[in-house]
């Protein structure tokens, strides 16, 4: 019975697999059944013994990015040792690490990421990223409260508007690196939004001015430095702006 639920997991992650990867070549809409048959070899039968119809192939697409997302802040969250603020800027700045370290990877994807053939994805991961990633938040603000270090009255409320706030944050980001050019640019525009951004999560919060790092300036840096490297998207998994 073990081998038999093994093989079936194994098999449901390579039709993801095959999925995720013609989501950033193609574009969601572009993409059809027949693309992910013809790449993993497979019959219709079998695709749809693991997923009903396209539509519930991107909400386990999207259940597994934001799996990813929930990986990096749920530690930070149940450590006892750390209060609110460090747990907050870690894991600000976990997840800017974990895009930087991925970043030919990333620049690919987000010339697909913001075509009309994504915004169906692009829409549903942020409303299933607010339902499954605001409860974290909330805990971290709740703990922040209890220790005066926050002075929102609605923490569980502004959980919701911080990671609305981060989304808000990440499409002006990606959208911005995309269109920069070197030599032509001003980097200083980008940290100036970032500045903006992160006066509005203290403020929102009742942090005290000053407290937080959304994103540095030398990962700005290197995100607009020239990118030299070829991408490649095999065993990656995508990036979850939150």
């Amino acid at each position: 019975m073990a081998r038999v639920i093994k093989e079936h997991a194994v098999r449901r992650g390579e039709i993801l697999d095959v999925a995720q990867r013609l989501v950033y070549s193609k574009g969601y809409e572009q993409m059809t059944v027949q693309d992910i048959l013809d790449g993993l070899q497979i019959s219709k039968g079998a695709f749809y013994h693991y997923f009903g119809s396209k539509p519930a192939l991107l909400e386990a697409l999207i259940e597994r990015m934001l799996g990813e997302a929930e990986q990096l802040l749920i530690p930070i969250v149940h450590d006892r040792h750390l209060p609110a603020l460090e747990k907050l800027q870690l894991y600000f700045a976990t997840a800017a690490r974990w895009k930087t370290a991925r970043k030919s990877f990333l620049l690919a994807l987000l010339r697909v990421w913001y075509t009309d053939d994504n915004a169906i994805v692009r829409q549903k991961m942020q409303a299933t990223g607010i339902q499954r990633i605001t409860p974290l938040l909330s805990a971290i603000i709740h703990q922040g409260v209890q220790e005066g270090t926050f002075t929102t009255f609605h923490p569980d409320q502004v959980g919701e508007v911080v990671l609305s706030l981060m989304q808000g944050l990440g499409d002006s980001y990606s959208r911005a690196i995309l269109s920069f050019e070197p030599g032509s640019g001003d980097p200083g525009c980008l940290d100036g939004t970032v500045a903006a951004y992160t006066d509005a999560v203290e403020r929102v919060l009742g942090a005290p001015s000053g407290s937080l790092t959304l994103v540095d300036s030398e990962t700005t840096r290197e995100w607009l430095a020239p990118e030299d490297a070829t991408p490649n998207g095999e065993g990656q998994q995508w990036t979850v702006r939150a």
